[in-house]
């Protein structure tokens, strides 16, 4: 069968919606290691007035994205999603040249009106990580549920936060169930699809969220460590390269030149 024909069968099997009960095909046995960076942003959006270190930290300007896009075209990068990269390193598919994943944490509303036109003005797809009690709670700094619905609908990545973002360490089972599977809930409620990613909180876990984890069906749950090389064994706590909010194009293609 060539080549093409099997990734597309592969990643429509993959495709989640609401009569998909169960996680992706099993793991074929095969330990692999995957040289793919996540990139991580926060905020995409002018810095406020009174913006402190951490804000700044977390925020990259929209003409610095779309530089950052820019350049990710120009130099031949493929963003992927990460149920592509869970075919990878569970079944084996065969990834693009030059693989990486675009993952924007938290939801804010910059992510509907400075990302989401500024990905379909290259033809590329991300992963946003939801805060889904702040949609629940029609906070104007987060986009609201018919924003996530649209991006959802326009082959975006729309997967779980936690419904609070609040530190999941240390936490009983109920707790962990509450906000992570709270959360998977909702999003399933909203955009028609099961969401088999997940962002840890602050990239904090322990050994009883992996637990609740792996009982949720959760494929791959990043974290916020540092590096590019993605492992089978590693998908519940996968690394992430992060944008800094001083991060130049020079320096981006730095960071993915890296070996």
């Amino acid at each position: 069968m060539p080549k093409f024909l099997l990734v597309l069968i592969v990643l429509l099997a993959f495709s989640s919606s609401t009569t998909a009960t169960t996680a992706d095909p099993a793991w074929d046995g095969t330990l692999r290691r995957i040289r793919v960076p996540i990139l991580m942003y926060h905020y995409v959006s002018e810095l406020p007035a009174d913006a402190d270190d951490i804000r700044k930290g977390l925020t990259v300007v929209p003409p610095l994205f779309h530089a950052h896009m820019q350049y990710l075209s120009d130099a031949g990068f493929t963003p992927i999603s990460l149920y592509e990269l869970n075919a990878a390193l569970t079944i084996g598919v065969p990834l693009p040249p030059k693989p990486i994943v675009l993952t924007l944490d938290d939801g804010y509303i910059d992510a509907y009106t400075n990302v989401f036109p500024i990905l379909r003005q290259y033809g590329f797809t991300g992963t946003f990580f939801i805060i889904t009690a702040r949609a629940d709670a029609k906070d104007p700094a987060y986009i609201s549920w018919a924003q996530i619905k649209e991006m959802s609908d326009a082959g975006m990545s729309m997967e779980p936060h936690t419904k609070d973002h609040v530190d999941l360490r240390e936490r009983d089972h109920d707790f962990l169930i509450y906000q992570m599977k709270g959360s998977i809930e909702s999003l399933t409620a909203f955009t028609g699809r099961i969401p088999r990613m997940f962002s840890y909180p602050v990239g904090h876990y322990d050994p009883a969220v992996l637990t609740v984890a792996d009982e949720l069906n959760i494929d791959i749950a990043v974290s916020t460590a540092s590096g590019d090389l993605q492992t089978t064994s590693g998908r519940l706590h996968l690394p992430r390269v992060r944008v800094l909010g001083n991060m130049s194009v020079a320096a981006l293609a730095s960071v993915l030149r890296s070996p």
